[in-house]
């Protein structure tokens, strides 16, 4: 590894790459991206380009000949490969070893309930097997790995809809959880250099709808016991695993004010998009700066609270949506981001708009108006 990193690769070339990407020349950086199609978000913004697969180390190979340390936008890799090229001095950030426990949901869930961290009840669930009669329903499917935003996750109420996820799935192994009657769903980026210093971001509240994040409040209304809860997850999971990185933490807080991990992202996450306009650092500046060896970047918020609501694709089309954008950019407060996709489907995330507020109570109602805008005539 070089003395300074001045080029980040970047395995993935979607949005959270191309907010990487906006942010990289205001820390003096350069990244390298390696996505599969040139009209994936970052490549515009990229100052040169692997075009290949993410899981394909071949190119992770050429990647890392172009910059001097790697990060990850996407987790969905051949780790046993990206090893062999970790072997040979290829400097990962985090480091490979942190995310081996957690790229397969089951595994995932057996570390942190070996390291003490509160989780849900769970099993795993073979092709040979049947749903154990203690567990009751309602249940959560979990397919092991390659799930995101709501794919390969199902809420299930009784065995016959169990056994027809199941089905539809090809009936592979499965992590299965009990269902948590939570309160609120909450969230948690935090970041460790390689120092081990540790920083974190105000806790946030998210709200989903079909397993899919809709909108983010930050901060979230806690008591100081369930924000102190939640922050000493993050640290012992940062320090177990020794990240030099940045992982977004999806909690669940229940009716009794605890709080349960629900899943983690080794890298920068949807609830942390806020941060680009109501921190001072945002959560892809602060990744930057821990792969890069810069000092961390103050975590505080420029306003009293922040609303975003994510721009979901709603009909099959290709169009830019310009009168959508320009009625919600005329929010006052408002940033609109627009990832520059050129096909919108039902659920793909499209783009954000982030709202500073200095009364945290109108946070609501500014997100029914931004998705009054963003469905209507949908």
């Amino acid at each position: 590894m070089k003395a300074s990193i001045d080029r980040v690769g970047i395995i993935g070339g979607g949005q959270l790459a191309w907010m990487m990407a906006k942010e990289a020349p205001s820390l003096g950086l350069q990244v390298v991206v390696q996505t599969p199609h040139s009209d994936d978000p970052a490549v515009e913004l990229a100052t040169e380009t692997v075009f290949a697969e993410i899981a394909d180390a071949k190119a992770t190979a050429t990647l890392a000949e172009k910059c001097d340390a790697i990060t990850f936008e996407n987790e969905f890799v051949d780790l046993e490969e990206l090893s062999k090229l970790a072997d040979r001095g290829v400097c990962f950030r985090p480091h490979l070893s942190a995310l081996k426990p957690l790229l397969d949901k089951y595994h995932q869930r057996c570390f942190l309930r070996d390291w003490g961290l509160p989780v849900p009840q769970f099993f795993k669930l073979e092709p040979t097997e049947t749903r154990p009669a203690e567990c009751s329903f309602p249940l959560v499917m979990k397919a092991r790995r390659h799930g995101y935003d709501g794919q390969g996750t199902a809420i299930v109420s009784t065995q016959s809809e169990f056994d027809a996820v199941w089905q539809r799935w090809g009936n592979p192994s499965i992590l299965v959880e009990a269902f948590v009657p939570f309160d609120r769903e909450l969230a948690a980026i935090a970041a460790r250099n390689r120092a081990g210093e540790f920083a974190i971001y105000p806790i946030v509240e998210t709200q989903q709808e079909a397993q899919v994040c809709r909108r983010v409040i930050a901060p979230a209304h806690l008591s100081d016991t369930a924000i102190a809860q939640c922050h000493s997850i993050a640290k012992t999971l940062l320090e177990k695993l020794e990240v030099v990185g940045l992982f977004g933490i999806e909690l669940f807080l229940t009716r009794d004010e605890k709080i349960l991990v629900n899943e983690i992202a080794p890298r920068t996450h949807n609830s942390g998009h806020f941060s680009l306009d109501a921190c001072e650092t945002s959560q892809f500046a602060q990744l930057l700066r821990v792969v890069s060896d810069r000092p961390l970047g103050s975590t505080a918020m420029k306003s009293n609270a922040a609303v975003m609501v994510n721009l979901l694709g709603y009909e099959v089309s290709r169009s830019d949506y310009r009168e959508k954008r320009s009625a919600m950019e005329a929010i006052p407060n408002a940033t609109v981001y627009w990832y520059g996709k050129t096909e919108s489907r039902p659920g793909r995330k499209l783009g954000h708009v982030t709202v500073l507020v200095e009364n945290p109570s109108i946070a609501m109602e500014i997100a029914r108006s931004i998705e009054t805008i963003w469905y209507s005539h949908a």
